[in-house]
């Protein structure tokens, strides 16, 4: 695994805007970042990324069917008592789900280590999916990578067929949903209705916020319909906390992302599978945290945290790292395994597993090594030989 400068190309903002890649700058700073990539070997993809993301994906699935068996499980997972048994019956009915991100750290050199699994709203799909293979292909024929330069990434095909499944299995209508004020979820909406609608299976766009109910607690679209299923980029455990999800165990919707993946998006899925994977080469030490004063070399995170909000790094000489957030409550403890570093910048791997097959990479680089919502996306590519990938860069 290398980090190469390699010449960006000219037209790209214009490529991104026929695409709809409407994020790629964020509050003016670059989100895609196309003037580097990453170099893999084949055996790094396969041994090292793709494999250990479908036995921990098999992993997670097993320890939801026991999550979903006990109340004591849930409740160290702060599912709120009134959701629980709806949470464990969408589980025992194996209501089907589209696709989750396990986040690595990994150099190239060690078994790869997880740092937590985001398995209820992951985004940074579309640029994994779509715009990077573009880049790839894009490169290629401009003469920067080899002819023979690939990637990691089925992802758009294993979407499209994995809505083709649950096209047989999701009570019309479909409706997609994102926060209004988020140009980054809409667009993540957008891509993911697109791949639905060449399954076959169309839905239309709503803001979150438009998400109505009616008097008989069904939740309803702008012309008050009722809604049948609902894909919504937004946390499950926010909705627990709102009064409008109070009415989700009743009301008959079928979410997707179905409830009972809320149990794997929770950062206390990561003790519980240290406990009954204990030594895995591809875990990282993990327990419930008690409060008390932070080890060195271990990390804080709160069970709901997102995009490396509210961390807390205690380093091994006694220094720490914060970063500011909304999120509060419950946390866990994990063993400090600090991402790579590559001329500066830190690597986070994200593998991506659609339906129950782990299918592609996308990397975010900040420069710290706490990966904030600022990350910048980076594209990779497969390249046997390093020497010749400098060449073409």
């Amino acid at each position: 695994m290398r980090r190469i400068p390699i010449v960006e190309r000219g037209d790209w903002r214009a490529r991104a805007a026929e695409s709809g890649f409407r994020f790629h700058t964020i509050d003016g700073a670059r989100y895609w970042d196309e003037r580097a990539y990453y170099a893999f070997t084949l055996r790094q993809i396969e041994d090292d990324l793709e494999d250990p993301s479908a036995e921990l994906h098999a992993m997670a699935l097993d320890l939801v069917d026991e999550i979903a068996g006990s109340d004591a499980l849930m409740q160290r997972l702060a599912i709120p008592a009134p959701f629980r048994d709806w949470v464990a019956e969408s589980w025992r009915r194996r209501e089907g789900h589209l696709y989750g991100r396990l986040d690595f750290a990994y150099d190239g050199q060690g078994p790869a280590k997880l740092y937590e699994l985001n398995y209820d709203t992951p985004t940074s799909l579309f640029e994994a999916a779509f715009f990077q293979w573009q880049w790839l292909e894009d490169q290629r024929e401009a003469g920067r990578l080899p002819a023979e330069a690939d990637q990691f990434n089925s992802i758009h095909e294993a979407l499209v067929e994995r809505f083709g499944v649950l096209s047989m299995q999701l009570p019309p209508p479909l409706l997609f949903a994102a926060s209004r004020a988020s140009e980054e979820d809409q667009g993540t909406v957008d891509y993911l209705r697109d791949c639905a609608a060449q399954a076959g299976l169309h839905g239309a766009p709503i803001a979150i916020e438009d998400v109505g109910l009616s008097d008989d607690g069904r939740f309803t679209d702008l012309d008050d319909g009722v809604i049948g299923t609902l894909f919504k980029l937004y946390p499950l455990e926010d909705l627990f906390a709102e009064d409008f999800g109070r009415a989700l165990p009743g009301s008959g919707l079928r979410l997707l992302e179905p409830p009972w993946k809320a149990l794997l998006s929770n950062k206390g899925i990561l003790p519980l599978l240290w406990e009954r994977h204990r030594g895995h080469p591809n875990l990282l030490a993990a327990q419930f945290d008690d409060g008390g004063a932070l080890p060195a070399g271990w990390v804080r995170k709160p069970l709901h945290s997102r995009e490396g909000a509210n961390v807390a790094m205690h380093l091994p000489d006694g220094r720490w790292l914060e970063s500011e957030g909304p999120y509060a409550g419950p946390c866990i403890r994990q063993a400090l395994h600090p991402l790579p570093q590559f001329d500066g910048h830190y690597p986070l791997v994200g593998s991506w597993v659609i339906g129950d097959v782990a299918c592609g990479i996308g990397i975010r680089e900040d420069d710290g090594p706490i990966t904030r919502d600022s990350a910048r996306f980076v594209p990779h590519a497969i390249v046997e030989d390093d020497a010749q990938a400098t060449l073409y860069a």
